[in-house]
């Protein structure tokens, strides 16, 4: 491709509201044009490397012996309503109605269109098991979109789902996709992790994200530097202390503590660690909607005071699903106080659930809140001052904590998801009423697994992993163009023009994906956009050079420019580029 035929253009400043380097560079770059919150044209160059992302995934589904189709972006309400969706997806999902007045969505996932598909087609056992794939631009109504095309509202996303007789042929085809996810971004060149996650709103029993390592990602991972343990934060088993309570040492004490109500402030007040301090966070469940024989149910989360609180994991609890923070009139009707000074002494059981995470049930002679305003109990032990509470798992895994596969302590670093599987079970089948004979002649619910990349999103991941002060830094495999070959006085001199474009010619001959910069620029302001774009190898076509017969090459990361014989260019660059 030459420059001058190509359509490309580059910014000296990123715009104001760009917040992460991706999005810097991918506008500077003349990569995406922002068209509005949340939604980007994406530009001939940076089209070629969502193209090759792309190619990679395809690629490999295929290997896999997934079959692409493609689905409409448009979906009827009706399917969503059967599967019991339509109300609980949330504000993210784009309705609207057609000229007939009939509720739609733009879809955001496919897995009731898939599933529409698949009840009508597939009727014996075998036909299974069927692995359908699609690559397509998804919808969701992002109400504060943010980093570019990391966290859009419009994106390109690889989704997959498979179909079984079984569940151990749903976990074998699992492992197959865990297997093929690993190679695409290997692949593609990145830094990731596959973790251990929740099924959030997609549903169902196993799951695994694959994050791609980097400071601006949004989510939390927790994971073992020696073993190959990695979860999200959000489901990392926090272990109960080894060591065992210590047996109480002092009278419980109600001391004054005027306006203190923040764990922080209470332990300065009281010159105690904070890991000395019980925190009790009230929570409400309320029967749903649909299922009104429920009761209202109040409960205190205890936490240590230098925890947080894990809402997925207390979400999960029996009976607090789903649950919400109790409001202050809420608060003083349970327990006759106001929020800051509640805590687990002399509360009624028989209207207040006391739920205590492992790490507290492991304390004594603690401090927490007297259910009395301005004042907190200090040596406080259950058993002695309070009943033994309920225990469970609430809080967030801090690095330090045990490995929860014994094999050594964690730490914590930050990761942008880039794919996720499902184990859907029978989530969407059942619901949809997907079923098939089998041999028996008997008629059996489909099990189903749910497989998704976000396309676009890795793009913004791997320059979130590669950038330096000059620009991008692209993985081989996805960068735009191969090699940028830059001729110094190409509209000046027919000896450096004669040469660029045998060079050119040679190389496209070769299969080289080459760019010939030929615009009439400053050779300063062509070697800055050639960086700025991230291409990996540059050629640079000088008199001085072929006056010597010789030709400058330099690596995107090189400290240095190196000299090749222009003769042997063309053999060094092929061997290069099988090595990159």
């Amino acid at each position: 491709m030459r420059s001058s035929k190509f359509f490309f253009t580059t910014l000296k400043e990123a715009p104001a509201d760009a917040d992460i380097i991706s999005q810097k560079l991918m506008l500077r770059a003349g990569l995406i044009k922002r068209v509005a919150s949340g939604v980007y044209t994406w530009m001939p160059m940076g089209l070629r490397v969502l193209r090759k992302v792309e190619a990679i995934v395809r690629e490999e589904m295929n290997r896999s012996g997934a079959i692409e189709l493609l689905m409409p972006a448009m979906q009827p309400a009706e399917l969503w309503q059967e599967s019991g969706r339509w109300e609980k997806y949330g504000v993210e999902l784009l309705r609207f109605k057609d000229r007939h007045q009939r509720d739609c969505i733009i879809g955001p996932t496919h897995e009731e269109v898939i599933t529409d598909m698949v009840r009508r087609d597939v009727k014996s056992y075998r036909q299974l098991p069927l692995h359908l794939y699609q690559i397509q631009n998804k919808f969701r109504d992002e109400i504060r979109p943010r980093f570019g095309v990391i966290r859009g509202r419009e994106f390109l996303m690889k989704d997959g789902y498979s179909f079984h007789a079984s569940f151990e042929d749903l976990q074998r085809e699992y492992q197959v996709m865990y297997a093929t996810y690993s190679r695409i971004f290997t692949r593609l060149g990145l830094k990731f992790r596959a973790v251990a996650a929740d099924t959030g709103a997609i549903g169902g029993t196993g799951s695994h994200e694959f994050h791609a390592i980097a400071e601006t990602g949004e989510d939390d991972i927790a994971y073992c530097p020696d073993s190959d343990y990695a979860a999200n934060v959000e489901l990392a088993e926090a272990l109960a202390p080894a060591t065992p309570r210590p047996a109480p040492a002092a009278a419980r004490e109600k001391v004054a503590t005027p306006d203190k109500t923040a764990c922080v402030d209470v332990a300065e007040f009281l010159r105690v660690p904070l890991r000395q301090l019980v925190k009790a966070i009230a929570v409400v469940s309320e029967p749903e909607v649909d299922k009104p024989e429920g009761k209202k149910t109040f409960a205190l989360l205890l936490l240590r005071g230098d925890h947080e609180l894990n809402e997925i994991k207390a979400g999960k609890i029996a009976g607090l699903d789903p649950f919400r923070f109790a409001t202050p009139a809420e608060v003083e009707a349970f327990l006759g106080c106001v929020p800051g000074y509640i805590g687990p002494v002399g509360v009624d059981a028989r209207k207040v659930r006391v739920i205590a995470d492992r790490s507290v049930v492991a304390m004594g002679n603690f401090v927490c809140g007297a259910n009395a305003a301005g004042f907190h109990l200090t040596g406080v032990n259950f058993g002695r001052d309070c009943p033994e509470p309920e225990v469970a798992d609430l809080r967030n895994v801090v690095a330090g904590d045990p490995s929860p596969d014994g094999k050594g302590t964690l730490a914590l670093c930050r990761g942008i998801e880039v794919g996720h599987i499902f184990q859907l079970r029978t989530r969407y089948t059942r619901a949809l009423n997907c079923c098939y004979l089998d041999e028996a002649g008997k008629s059996q619910v489909m099990e189903m697994g749910c497989y998704g990349i976000g396309v676009s999103r890795i793009v913004g991941a791997a320059i979130e992993q590669g950038n330096d002060d000059k620009g991008i830094i692209f993985p081989a495999a996805i960068a735009p163009f191969q090699l940028a070959i830059v001729p110094m006085g190409y509209h000046k001199s027919e000896t450096v023009k004669a040469a660029a474009d045998k060079l050119y010619a040679e190389l496209t001959a070769a299969g080289i994906d080459v760019l010939l910069d030929d615009r009439d620029e400053r050779p300063g302001s062509m070697f800055a956009d050639m960086e700025l774009i991230g291409i990996p190898h540059r050629v640079v076509v000088g008199e001085r050079g072929l006056k010597q017969g010789q030709l400058e090459y330099k690596g995107r990361q090189d400290a240095e420019a190196t000299m090749i014989e222009a003769g042997g260019i063309v053999a060094f660059l092929k061997d290069k580029l099988c090595r990159a």
